[in-house]
Formats: C-alpha cells, structure tokens, sequence
C-alpha cells in the first residue's frame, strides 16, 4: 500500500504529469482570450515547458506564473507589434484566396503562401525568445528575424507544425486539452538546439541591467 500512494511512483508521476499537461494548456488558452495577452502566455509556457518538462523543474504552475508575470508587459508591447502586420497578411491571404481560381491567381496564392512562412517564422521564435531570454525588445524582433532565416528548415517546420495543430485543434475543440503543451514541446525540439549557438543564460544575465526600459 507504501508503494501505491507513494508520489514518486511511475503511476502517480504520470498522472502529475497529466494534470501539468492539461492545467498548462487549458491556463494558456484562458489567458489568450483576452488578445493582447497571447505573447505573454505563450512565452511563459514555452519557458516552463523547457524548465519543467525537459530540464525537470519542480513546481510547473508556480514556474508557469512568474514566467507569465515577468514577461506580461513586454510580451504584451510585442503583440501590439505584431497584430496590425498580422491583421494585414491575413487580410492579403483572404485576397489571393478569393482569386486562385484562374492559374495566374492560383501560382500568386501558392507564392503568397509561401512568403508567409517568414514572417510567420519571426513570431515563432519571438516568443520562445522573450520566454528565454533578457532581451530588449528592439534586439529580440532582430535575433528572431535572424535565427528564422539562417535556421530557414527548422523555421519551416515549426511554421508548418503549428498551423496543423492550431487548425486541428480550432477544428475539434477538445485538443485544446493537449495541444498547447505539445506544440511548445515539438518546438523546443529545434530551438533549444539553436538556442545555446547564439545565447546562454549568462549572457542572457548581463543584458538585464540594461533591459529596464525594453521598449525603444
């Protein structure tokens, strides 16, 4: 009886881990409700699915919070940058959608789509990167633009990867579960192994004195 209660087993561990796995997901998708609050909420969960579930941190939803909290105001400065250019390629998709039916509007439909991937990159390794890092905002858009080009294949995966789970799960509603967790830890299959080329916690350290005014 020892055993089966004891918290450290196999069983009770998986099932912790399934409640970190459904409370993040489910605490993300709340707190992405408001709009503004989707670069915050999404930097603190890539950082606490890094902390927690690769390097083995105790205390996921206590990690989850601070991360939410010491990144809610420049994660939120972030996507006010980004939701007008955001609003802008969404609103020049449903265009070349709605004239792909000759061959001409069909090949500028396929080019536009696959110019996206760019810009859609960059937001991809924002966030993770003001999750990460003491950055200056200014200096986090650069190094975003940066690593998604120069790592353009893992750019196009991570791309690819969370626009199929976003889309499955906008479809059915109930990976919403799962979902959130799973992308922030398939992602940080590729950006932790760049990462560690361009940053280290270290240097990430002596950039926080002058990150006191991140917005410039």
């Amino acid at each position: 009886m020892h055993q089966v209660f004891d918290p450290d087993n196999a069983w009770w561990r998986f099932v912790s881990r399934c409640v970190d796995i459904v409370g993040l997901s489910v605490f993300w998708a709340i707190l992405c409700l408001p709009v503004v609050t989707v670069g915050p909420v999404t930097s603190a969960l890539y950082y606490t699915v890094v902390k927690c579930f690769r390097q083995g941190e105790k205390g996921t939803f206590g990690v989850f919070y601070r991360a939410f909290r010491e990144n809610l105001k420049q994660g939120a400065f972030a996507t006010l940058i980004c939701l007008p250019f955001a609003a802008a390629l969404a609103f020049g998709y449903a265009v070349m959608r709605a004239n792909w039916s000759s061959d001409a509007g069909a090949v500028m439909f396929v080019a536009y789509d696959v110019a996206l991937v760019v810009p859609a990159g960059v937001v991809c390794w924002l966030f993770p990167l003001l999750g990460r890092f003491s950055l200056r905002l200014r200096d986090a858009f650069r190094t975003a633009a940066a690593l998604a080009l120069r790592h353009l294949p893992s750019t196009v995966v991570v791309v690819l990867l969370t626009l199929e789970l976003g889309v499955f799960t906008l479809d059915r509603r109930w990976p919403v579960f799962f979902a959130p967790v799973l992308c922030a830890l398939l992602t940080s299959l590729f950006f932790e192994r760049v990462f560690p080329k361009y940053l280290s916690e270290e240097d990430a350290e002596k950039l926080e004195d002058t990150s006191e005014t991140p917005i410039e």
